[in-house]
């Protein structure tokens, strides 16, 4: 990676984090432009790789290279010139985007500069990037951190911009490229990968301040070849726009839509628009937990999560239990709010916590145990029960830890105050920090359900072992009792507990074979669909009348129909609600609830989960029979 420039070699620079708060080049009479460098920089020990690593950058003609790139920003109509000169030591390709889904692209040799010109008529989110010849840029199609976000806004629009740009990078360091050059697959485990926003690694991301009642609107784009389903800690946002190489066939609905969790396809960008209505601290972080464990897997890598697990860190998960994507949020109250007054009585539960013997270390067998009134709700291994809340109770839920280590549970997709969250070392504010859960000892969790829907629960520690091991469960609000509906169904998706984690299999509510579903000829039928898996971002679920599963991926013909009802909790608007074929793609922190109305008694039905290709060659991970009576 060494550097030239007319003939002389260049000492690298260190590469600098990228806010994303300030557009690159000159902008005049409706031309944008842009002269950029390619060179080789320095990784610096703040973003999450190895410090002094050399990997590949843009800078701005004069100045430091930036990881992201520097920010293009222009209103639409404008056209966009940029100069690339490149001082590395093999030819790269330049792509800028000419719509969410196409590019134009020049090759630069080494020593020369090329152009590259295109105009931006369509507002929205984009990527830039380079690439070079190299197997792993060509694996991860960007070269080093050479991408960055090209945001084209409505036309006419004046003044500085409202919105904040966010820019995810998954950059190899050199020993992960030098695998990756020598044929070894992506999830060798050799080496890491630097998973940042705007060039920085959670705890060093920076931490955006807000007051309740503030409107935020942020652009969220994914400049990376993987997949990431971004979660909104304690509150719903709304996707404004959504754009990509795979939107359209992944079919993830229309602009509007609200939500908890939102899956980032590879190389795609969200606009996203939420309102903090209670103080405290937040998370807007990856539920790819693979991509947040620290000195451990990032891309199925797992041989080092065997060997190290994180049972035994520190008090402050928050700043010890992850890396990588995340983006923290504090908001302050209103100057002169009071707060909230605690629920005179409330609904008391417990949750237990414990161990299943005969289990070794690295892939124990945990689960929670509900108790209520001296009755206790107990599960199968691997899994923890569903806990049934009712609409606007209060609650009351003490979580008792009889395990060997420390864990916290996370209400996910709950609308609740900070301190409950979660999150220790980080729920909660500053004079009030929510604890970790120690061996033995317990915590209180209060909130009251402000809506009925598909909701769960998960440990918010050692994530890729502790959620395996059943430390999982699905949480359904409804609006009157708790009894059991009929026709009711919960697909709560999870990796199970044997198998390395990097190829672990899936189970669906804690089993490898489950029960077969029955539902109703002429009676409404609905299926919750939730994802809480390790390695599977991409589960498809359908439901087939085929008569028999086939193991690898093909075209089904006899796919039914269904009607989707709502997603992470929230109910769609009517206009959503058109039946269509039954196939949803579900990742990590997401909830879906569709109905089905059977017609013909004694049909048999398969409810199958599969991949959607790529490195896992799309194939059949699960599925349930369906028996329709």
């Amino acid at each position: 990676l060494r550097g030239k420039s007319s003939g002389s070699p260049t000492v690298p620079r260190a590469i600098v984090p990228n806010p994303g708060t300030v557009g690159a080049g000159t902008l005049r009479d409706g031309v944008l432009t842009l002269e950029l460098d390619a060179v080789a920089g320095r990784w610096p020990a703040g973003a999450g790789s190895t410090p002094g690593v050399l990997v590949e950058a843009f800078a701005e003609r004069g100045k430091a290279p930036l990881a992201p790139g520097p920010l293009v920003r222009v209103p639409a109509g404008t056209v966009v010139r940029v100069s690339l000169r490149n001082t590395l030591t093999r030819p790269i390709t330049l792509f800028l985007p000419t719509s969410a889904t196409t590019d134009d692209s020049a090759r630069v040799e080494p020593g020369a500069t090329g152009a590259l010109q295109v105009r931006a008529t369509q507002p929205g989110n984009f990527i830039y990037r380079a690439t070079s010849d190299t197997k792993v840029s060509q694996l991860l199609r960007i070269a080093g951190a050479m991408a960055g976000a090209m945001i084209v806004d409505s036309a006419g629009t004046t003044g500085a911009p409202r919105d904040r740009v966010m820019v995810m990078l998954m950059t190899p360091d050199s020993s992960r490229s030098a695998y990756l050059e020598s044929g070894m697959a992506l999830n060798a485990s050799k080496g890491d990968f630097a998973f940042t926003i705007n060039g920085r690694s959670w705890p060093n991301t920076e931490r955006i301040a807000a007051t309740v009642g503030d409107t935020l609107r942020w652009r969220v784009v994914n400049a990376t070849f993987d997949v990431h389903p971004m979660h909104l800690h304690g509150f719903y946002y709304r996707v404004d726009d959504f754009s990509g190489l795979f939107v359209n066939r992944d079919g993830q609905g229309g602009p509007g839509r609200m939500v908890v969790t939102e899956r980032l396809s590879p190389f795609s960008a969200m606009s996203m628009t939420w309102i903090p209505e209670r103080a405290g601290n937040w998370l807007l972080h990856c539920h790819f937990a693979l991509h947040l464990a620290p000195d451990a897997a990032t891309l199925g890598d797992t041989d080092r999560m065997e060997r190290a697990p994180m049972a035994n860190h520190g008090e402050n998960h928050a700043l010890t239990g992850m890396v990588g994507l995340v983006m923290g949020v504090t908001v302050v109250p209103r100057p002169g709010a009071r707060a909230a007054d605690a629920p005179v009585s409330a609904r008391q539960l417990r949750l237990i916590a414990v161990s299943d013997s005969g289990y070794a270390a690295m892939r124990p067998s945990f689960r929670f145990v509900i108790e209520e009134g001296g009755r206790q709700t107990v599960s199968s291994p691997g899994i923890s029960p569903t806990l049934y809340l009712r609409r606007d109770e209060p609650v009351a839920i003490t979580v008792v830890n009889r395990l060997h280590e420390r864990t916290a549970v996370h209400w996910h997709g709950m609308e609740l105050e900070s301190y409950f969250d979660g999150v220790a070392g980080l729920s909660g504010t500053a004079n009030r920090l929510a604890p970790i859960i120690a061996p033995g000892d317990s915590f209180v969790a209060r909130f009251t359900p402000p809506r009925s829907g598909t909701f769960m629960y998960h440990s918010h520690v050692d994530d890729v072992r502790q959620q395996p091991a059943g430390l999982v469960g699905a949480m359904i609000v409804r609006d009157g009792p708790d009894t059991t509906v009929p026709d009711d169904h919960e697909i709560f998706l999870k990796g199970a507990r044997d198998g390395p984690i990097g190829n672990n299999p899936l189970d669906i509510g804690g089993r490898a074979n489950p029960d077969t579903i029955v539902v109703h000829a002429g009676r409404t039928a609905r299926f919750r669909l939730m994802n809480l898996t390790a390695v599977h971002p991409n589960a498809t679920v359908v439901l087939t009348a085929r008569p028999d599963s086939a193991f690898a991926n093909m075209r089904d013909t006899s796919t039914v129909r269904w009607t989707p009802v709502a997603k992470d909790g929230a109910d769609l608007p009517s206009g959503a609600r058109a039946p269509r074929p039954a196939l949803q793609v579900i990742s990590m922190g997401e909830t879906y609830d569709f109905e089905f109305m059977p017609l013909k008694r004694g049909e048999v039905l398969r409810l199958e989960v599969r991949t959607a290709g790529g490195r896992l060659g799309g194939v059949l991970l699960a599925r349930v029979p369906v028996r329709v009576e």
